[in-house]
């Protein structure tokens, strides 16, 4: 380890931890010779700095920039409060970049904004040029007054091209133009000051916002132009994880892949966030609207259009209609729900409907002649936009839904790709409506792209073990592993395995098993100097034994429910001093929220919380087994190493601090390392890492109590009599 490492430059605070200063040093020796880091880190750990300090470095030397995202709030707010600590220490240009969805400051769409710009540079460049024709025009006026032949026919020509100009001006006076953006481009004066003003601190996308919006700037424009050539970004997921996002996004930052250096926090979401940006999907209403368009066109094209898109349109119904089955449609709710369409055998239920129902000349051939409408009627939306001629900025639909059909017929059969039916019901019409979707199972599409092209990555997360899998899920090449666990005294925790029945599908609804298993947390809860967290499976188990431990405990019990925002269920349960919060681990209080000092001392996860495995599981595990080696590769890596992940997020709600004390429950008896020969495959203990493992402590439900009371009574977390067990 270098003794005076020339990164610590950037470190802002007194000293870092050991294992700190660690990190640090392999992360930078690591980016320096383009490789990957996989980072683990539990709390107190100093993931952030441990990863953006080296990277600056090696970003300083090799003239890069940093690329630092994350998928949390909280998580983005503390990058913006290490960033604001480092340059404090080291004078860096750092910038926090939003969307245009959040920063717009007349809220309209992405399309409208680019015809609007467009339209806006246009008037700007014509008034410039009008300025300097009349410059020219009187310079000629007194030429020629002077007698000069020539400069009296130079001037007429260029009175014409006045003339020409402000009806050129006029029309585009008359067009959609942006007053925000427009003052970009004429007040240079406000623009130089305002990036005075950015660079000045590391700046909150709240706080451009209304910045600009005093100074009536467009400050998403304004951020774009800043962003060329800067030390540090911090952004959200999606623009990296985006393909075509991030080609614009590496542009405004004016550097090759080869020259950004990315880190990605909360990485165990890396997965499913890539899975989602490399997903398609086109709804019934879209297609509809693309029929609209097409029989309001003259074009000869729209009947070969209309002869793709209407079969596909039909095929989509008649697949749902039949998957749902007599009085299926009566049951379909809000949220989308899947139709199973797949076939082992041949092409899916859809592509086949829609081969049966079409009857034109040629497929191929009807759907270029799709995408070249489709393309001519989106340039004159555009076209009408800009002259004003229409309020919005009009997205052609048509273009959409060829486009979609002709990546479903071409790559619906891809490996990796699943082709899938949903529908919901609108809540306003009570109208029931489908989409397809071509859903990715195998995020590596994605990422294995991004991490090939980019100088370096560095992964990092509390629970991105085990490193082998995500390596060959993400698509990872010359990675470097490394991780470290809790810092804090471990006499100040303790993690249980409590040997309750196993909470299997099959025996919540027993009446021994809810007994047994209302008894643990019911011990739990009284032992407890303090509030309790209680996650479960999802959100009817916790529904279930709120109901069984109210009236029985004499804490306050508070029920997170689907659909209701937590937030003031969180702020009630802390400020509680003797509370029992139960919610599904799969919920927003699971990840990303701290329960640190008082908040919470003990958190229970109960029963092994799987995900529903619906077909999409299915797939995406069929997908892992055909793309690695191994037996019931599909099942560890897409349902049992995701699951334990986030049952090890769930216990890392507490335990925040070195002064924390507090205890971790897990209330199954597949967490038990003495039953691993008697549950067989169905034991999860292995797949926990070897050092939290070692901190697992078996133990049987009747002397949980015992175990607790002991270990609190230790830590004076019973000021007054402590409870009878």
């Amino acid at each position: 380890m270098s003794e005076l490492a020339s990164y610590l430059r950037f470190f802002p605070y007194e000293q870092p931890y050991e294992n700190q200063r660690e990190a640090m040093d392999r992360i930078y020796n690591t980016l320096v010779r383009g490789q990957n880091v996989l980072f683990e880190g539990a709390c107190g750990t100093g993931k952030t700095l441990s990863a953006l300090v080296p990277a600056l470095e090696v970003a300083c030397e090799q003239d890069k920039t940093v690329v630092i995202s994350t998928n949390v709030h909280q998580q983005m707010r503390q990058f913006i409060a290490e960033a604001r600590a480092i340059t404090r220490e080291e004078p860096i240009r750092a910038v926090v970049f939003k969307g245009k969805a959040s920063m717009c400051h007349i809220d309209v769409g992405y399309e409208e904004c680019q015809a609007l710009r467009d339209n806006t540079r246009a008037l700007v460049d014509a008034e410039s040029d009008h300025a300097q024709l009349e410059s020219r025009q009187r310079e000629l006026l007194e030429a020629s007054q002077e007698g000069s032949d020539s400069a009296a026919d130079a001037r007429a020509a260029v009175m014409d091209e006045l003339e020409s100009l402000e009806d050129r001006i006029d029309d585009l006076e008359d067009a959609n133009v942006c007053s925000y953006y427009r003052n970009n481009l004429l007040d240079t004066e406000a623009t130089e000051n305002f990036f005075e003003w950015l660079f000045e601190d590391v700046r909150t996308p709240e706080e451009i916002y209304e910045h600009a919006d005093r100074q009536e700037l467009c400050g998403y424009e304004l951020l774009k132009e800043g962003l060329e050539g800067v030390d540090l970004v911090v952004c959200n997921y999606h623009h990296l994880l985006d393909p075509m996002i991030r080609e614009q996004f590496f542009r405004w930052l004016g550097r090759d892949p080869e020259d950004v250096i990315t880190v990605f926090d909360e990485a165990h979401n890396v997965e499913d966030a890539a899975r989602d940006h490399a997903s398609r999907e086109c709804s019934e209403r879209t297609f509809d609207s693309a029929l609209e368009e097409l029989n309001e066109t003259s074009d000869p094209r729209a009947e070969d259009a209309r002869n793709v898109i209407a079969a596909f349109r039909a095929a989509l119904v008649d697949t749902y209609e039949d998957g749902l089955g007599f009085g299926g449609r009566e049951r379909v709710g809000e949220n989308w729900e899947d139709v199973p369409i797949s076939n082992e055998d041949r092409r899916d239920e859809l592509t086949l409907a829609f081969l049966q129902a079409y009857s034109g000349q040629g497929i191929d051939g009807d759907l270029e002649a799709a995408l070249q409408l489709g393309q001519q009627l989106d340039e004159e939306y555009e076209e009408a936009y800009r002259e004003g001629e229409s309020a919005t900025r009009t997205e052609c639909q048509a273009l959409q839904a060829a486009a979609f059909v002709r990546a479903w017929m071409d790559e619906g059969n891809d490996e990796g790709l699943y082709p899938v039916v949903s529908v919901r019901r609108d809540s306003g019409t009570d109208e029931v409506y489908g989409r397809a979707e071509l859903y990715s199972c195998l995020p590596r599409h994605v990422t294995g792209q991004l991490f090939e092209e980019v100088a370096g990555t560095v992964l990092m997360s509390a629970t991105i073990q085990p490193f082998e899998v995500t390596e060959n899920v993400l698509g990872l090449e010359e990675c470097v592993t490394m991780a470290y666990g809790l810092q804090f005294p471990e006499t100040r925790r303790r993690t249980y395995a409590v040997e309750t029945p196993a909470l299997f599908a099959s025996a919540r609804d027993d009446p021994d098993v809810q007994s047994a298993v209302a008894d643990a947390i019911h011990d739990a809860v009284r032992m407890t100097p303090g509030n309790t967290l209680a996650f479960f499976p999802n959100y009817g188990e916790a529904a279930r034994y709120a109901e069984r431990l109210e009236g029985r405990t004499e804490a306050s019990v508070y029920l997170d429910e689907p659909g209701v925002a937590a937030e003031d269920l969180r702020q009630s349960f802390v400020d509680d001093d003797h509370a029992i919060c139960f919610t599904s681990l799969w919920g927003t209080l699971a990840e990303g929220v701290s329960f640190d000092g008082d908040d919470a001392h003990t958190v229970l996860v109960i029963g092994v919380p799987y995900p529903h495995l619906d077909d999409r599981a299915e797939a995406v595990q069929a997908a892992y087994d055909g793309a690695f080696e191994g037996t019931d590769t599909g099942w560890r890596y897409a349902v049992e190493i995701p699951t334990v992940r986030k049952t090890r997020q769930a216990l890392g709600r507490v335990i925040r601090s070195p002064e924390d004390v507090g205890v971790r429950i897990l209330l199954d008896r597949r967490y038990s390392r003495r039953m691993k020969s008697d549950l067989g495959k169905y034991s999860v203990n292995g797949t926990f890492p070897h050092e939290e493992r070692e901190e697992l402590l078996d133990i049987d439900p009747e002397k949980l109590k015992f175990a607790m009371l002991n270990f609190y009574a230790d830590h004076d977390r019973y000021a007054d009599e402590p409870p009878v067990p």
